[in-house]
């Protein structure tokens, strides 16, 4: 259900309260959603701060030969009412209250009395120990009223470029942290009774709970519109749970750009960018993506899929839940929450002959099982994997679905990704590293393939990060490292049962002697390259 389906849905049991309410009340009842934009002002028959003030406005201004009719609400105070009547009365004008719902009478007063717009100040990030900024940016997010608080939240994360939004219940506050580029900050700490209106807004919009005693998950959508006049929508995936103190969410925004899924927009290098486009335009095959949450494997997947998605092509999805809608793409959502698997849908998506499905994630036996199989059977298959590195996928997988000489050909590619933050080009700076570190970085690198570009490791420098007005933590976006398991013959050996001993360290071995550039060697080459931090390196690998 979207938002507009919800606010309708909302409105209409207001209208229904409304009309048994005013059964019991002996008093007329008015609906007003058809008139209610366009209805002629009753200009001057009342002041504004009487209309805040009573709850009711006028709706026909009488005359001698007109009833002054005005719309009540269950608020109105019955003296106003008598009051009004008496007085009109007296002047030989009649009088006629119709109860209209409280959504009618906020429509006609933000006729009468215009919102005033607020301008808020954007939220900043502070620095490490910055509790200045904190106060000042919680200062404001208390201030914001409480209709415009959750979009006011979920715009300025969205202006920041945060990934995530988390909202934290403490003993005295709630805490409000943003994840920007892969790093979490402190944004704000909001006084605890606003969290009401946040939660208010996950559980009408998000379709979460507000008294749940489990986990849950929800999803929503948000029109932003941008500084600059331009719109765009926020894929917002909600995840909560109970803890000590209240009710935790995180919030996941996915900008929804769809020409941003782009494999070249992933600075993805020339090498393994030739590997993955052979290997994804032949016929049939398995390709696994693996790293934690937050890795960008969903990004790199879609942009896989819009790089395969052409007339001449199916495509079909099965996800949990659908994070991007994608032209031309046959998207399933599989909710696994309530027993549904990836399995059972992959083999009814097999009968309707799709050229390339997306498995959202391979979670268990079955599902592995059936996507190989798929894969052989003349469809390309892709999908998601949680383990750290290429080598411990594969490994894995083969537990999964066993010994087997005919799966052997199935699993092309298992890529391996991590997103670290790339330095600002305008002011880092480059450093000379200690003893220590220049030994782990000749450790690190003392086995790389051949071909593979190395700097002089007798005399070479590292670099930082420093601050600047556009870039306050010395950093510019973030950009992925990489590693490719190409599944060859000497990896095939594993899954044939030619080798007996099938574990991550085999797997890696015989990769690397084949020419597999591990996650952590892509990330120190990329440091010494000056693009990212040793530090950056060493948090996500």
């Amino acid at each position: 259900m979207d938002e507009e389906e919800i606010q309708l849905k909302r409105r209409e049991h207001d209208e229904q309260a409304t009309k048994q309410r005013a059964a019991i009340l002996g008093l007329q009842y008015l609906d007003l959603r058809d008139i209610e934009q366009n209805l002629p002002l009753a200009m001057n028959v009342m002041e504004v701060a009487d209309m805040h003030k009573n709850r009711m406005v006028p709706i026909v201004k009488g005359s001698q030969d007109v009833v002054y009719q005005f719309g009540v609400t269950s608020q109105t105070p019955q003296s106003v009412m008598d009051k009004l009547q008496h007085d009109y009365n007296d002047t030989g004008l009649q009088v006629q209250f119709n109860l209209i719902s409280a959504s009618a009478y906020k429509v006609l007063m933000d006729r009468f009395d215009p919102p005033k717009k607020v301008i808020y100040d954007d939220i900043t990030i502070a620095k490490e120990g910055d509790s200045d900024t904190i106060a000042q940016v919680s200062k404001t997010l208390n201030s914001v009223g409480s209709e415009a608080l959750f979009t006011f939240l979920i715009t300025q994360a969205d202006k920041l470029q945060a990934s995530d939004i988390h909202i934290e219940n403490m003993r005295d506050n709630i805490r409000i942290r943003m994840r920007i580029d892969g790093a979490l900050h402190p944004v704000a700490h909001l006084d605890k009774d606003r969290y009401r209106v946040i939660q208010g807004e996950l559980a009408s919009r998000g379709g979460v709970s507000t008294a749940a005693a489990d986990a849950q998950s929800g999803h929503m959508q948000v029109d932003i519109h941008a500084d600059d006049g331009t719109t765009h929508v926020l894929n917002i995936r909600v995840e909560t749970s109970p803890t000590l103190y209240g009710q935790d969410a995180v919030l996941r925004l996915f900008n929804f750009d769809e020409a941003l899924l782009n494999l070249d927009h992933l600075n993805i290098s020339p090498e393994y960018r030739a590997r993955i486009d052979e290997i994804i335009h032949r016929p049939r095959g398995l390709v696994l993506m693996v790293g934690p949450t937050g890795s960008g494997k969903s990004t790199t997947l879609y942009s896989m899929l819009n790089a395969l998605n052409t007339p001449e092509r199916k495509l079909i999805t099965l996800e949990d839940p659908i994070e991007y809608g994608l032209t031309g793409v046959m998207q399933i959502p599989i909710d696994t929450t309530n027993g549904k698997t990836f399995g059972e849908g992959l083999r009814a998506v097999l009968r309707l002959d799709p050229d390339v499905v997306m498995v959202g994630e391979i979670r268990d036996q079955e599902t592995a099982r059936t996507a190989i199989q798929a894969s052989i059977t003349g469809h390309l298959v892709l999908s998601s994997f949680h383990a750290n590195t290429a080598a411990a996928a594969f490994a894995r997988m083969v537990d999964l679905i066993g010994i087997n000489p005919i799966f052997s050909s199935a699993i092309r590619l298992v890529i391996a990704q991590r997103l670290v933050r790339r330095l600002a080009d305008d002011t880092k700076e480059a450093y000379e590293p200690d003893d220590a570190t220049k030994k782990y970085v000749r450790t690190v690198l003392s086995d790389v393939p051949d071909g593979i570009d190395v700097p002089d490791l007798d005399n070479f420098k590292l670099y930082k990060p420093v601050s600047s007005d556009e870039h306050p933590f010395g950093y510019s976006g973030r950009m992925n490292i990489m590693e490719q398991l190409v599944v060859d013959e000497e990896i095939q050996k594993f899954i044939r049962g030619d080798i007996a001993d099938v574990n991550m360290e085999a797997v890696e071995k015989a990769a690397r002697a084949n020419g597999m550039l591990t996650l952590e060697q892509a990330g120190v080459l990329a440091a010494l390259r000056g693009e990212t931090t040793l530090d950056e390196v060493m948090r996500v690998v």
